[in-house]
């Protein structure tokens, strides 16, 4: 991928090419950030026999190149005139290569479809695999996505919040990405107790002292994030239960879910994490996967000129 300044929006096309609501999710993030839209196809090589050899045939090149091709045709019918559209091939395995062309991209976009068994198990894992492992953000469109929102429906953003005092990062991001649409934040918090700890929260005043307690600490940490100093009108919701399912159904009256996942340097368990997963197949609107970690030289959010914002429960 060859560099730009600033970073592009890399959109991963797929064998049966771009997915026209990844695609209009890409633009609108590069017109917002004054920055290009990058395609990228990996034609996958096959491996065979016990040495693990790549092969890289004409055929499969051809082939990765009309895919391609197809795809730029695509993008140049809703990508402005103002904005730069660019593309690249590679060939090998999908999501390692993947990875190593993305460094350094603004943002990574890719579309999951509702397909066969098959091909949803091939989709899903190549989404796993980026969503799990790049630093750089991650964002999972659905195919039925389309931008735009029903009648009087405000622009929102929805955040899922974990451990407040460890959703700095996951926090920052949805502040800004809130203030850049010019939406309102709604941060969500759920939370279950299980087996012996779960008998010992039983009572209706029990429940609403942890709600309580949960929403303080978000509201605070929230502070820290940016949100009076970029003036974005937030509000916090805690409730018992899945968090998964509860970000589920916020995202239907969002614009775009923001999700944290797993430290992907751990080496043992899942590195995407369970709740983001589950948010990144069956949500209705984007799903922005953050690191938990800043990428090195980043700073903390500008505090802007320090206007009031609103945070209500």
């Amino acid at each position: 991928m060859d560099e730009t300044n600033p970073p592009p929006v890399v959109v991963a096309v797929g064998g049966d090419g771009v997915g026209r609501a990844a695609l209009a999710f890409a633009v609108d993030e590069a017109v917002r950030a004054g920055c290009g839209v990058h395609l990228l196809h990996v034609a996958p090589a096959f491996v065979h026999g016990p040495d693990s050899i790549l092969v890289t045939s004409p055929e499969v090149q051809e082939r990765g190149r009309r895919v391609l091709n197809e795809a730029l045709e695509v993008a140049r019918q809703v990508v402005p005139s103002g904005t730069t559209l660019t593309s690249d091939l590679g060939v090998g395995p999908v999501v390692e290569s993947l990875r190593e062309a993305t460094r350094g991209a603004r943002m990574v976009v890719v579309e999951h479809r509702d397909l066969s068994r098959v091909h949803r198990l091939v989709s899903r894992s190549v989404t796993n695999g980026l969503g799990a492992h790049l630093r750089v953000p991650v964002v999972g469109v659905p195919a039925a996505w389309r931008p735009g929102r029903g009648p009087g429906q405000e622009p929102r953003v929805t955040v899922g919040v974990d451990v407040p005092v460890r959703s700095e990062r996951v926090l920052r991001t949805a502040v800004a990405e809130a203030a850049g649409r010019g939406a309102s934040l709604h941060a969500l918090h759920a939370w279950r107790l299980t087996g012996m700890y779960d008998g010992g929260v039983s009572t209706q005043e029990q429940v609403q002292d942890l709600a309580q307690r949960a929403a303080d600490e978000i509201r605070h940490a929230l502070g820290i994030a940016g949100v009076d100093a970029l003036d974005v009108e937030a509000t916090v919701e805690t409730r018992r239960g899945s968090p998964a399912e509860a970000l589920v159904e916020a995202s239907g009256a969002s614009d775009l879910l923001v999700v944290g996942r797993h430290d992907p340097l751990v080496p043992l368990g899942s590195h995407l994490g369970p709740v983001a997963r589950g948010v990144l197949h069956e949500a209705r609107c984007p799903v922005l996967l953050v690191d938990p970690h800043d990428p090195p030289g980043t700073d903390e959010a500008d505090g802007g000129d320090h206007r009031r914002g609103r945070v209500e429960t």
